[in-house]
């Protein structure tokens, strides 16, 4: 099965799991989004990303071309209500 297809079952098992309203306004969400021109401004592979300066867990600043210059970086974003 390629990734494609599972992802696609995962998506169909999930709109079971949610009520129409609510498949509806994520619908509607994700329209927004589409619409916003915000696909646009994304990186794509392979693009080097711009320096920028974040907070980490404990609250210090940490600055991307700081921890390149000891090696590669993995970036995580975490998302969600908290």
């Amino acid at each position: 099965m390629s990734l494609q297809e599972k992802l696609d079952a995962i998506k169909e098992r999930s709109k079971s799991k949610h009520p129409p309203e609510r498949r509806a306004l994520m619908g509607r969400s994700i329209e927004e989004l589409q619409n916003s021109g915000i696909m646009d401004k994304i990186l794509n592979v392979g693009t080097k990303a711009p320096d920028f300066t974040l907070k980490n867990q404990n609250g210090e600043d940490v600055n991307l071309s700081a921890l390149l210059s000891k090696g590669k970086v993995v970036l995580t974003i975490y998302r969600g209500k908290w």
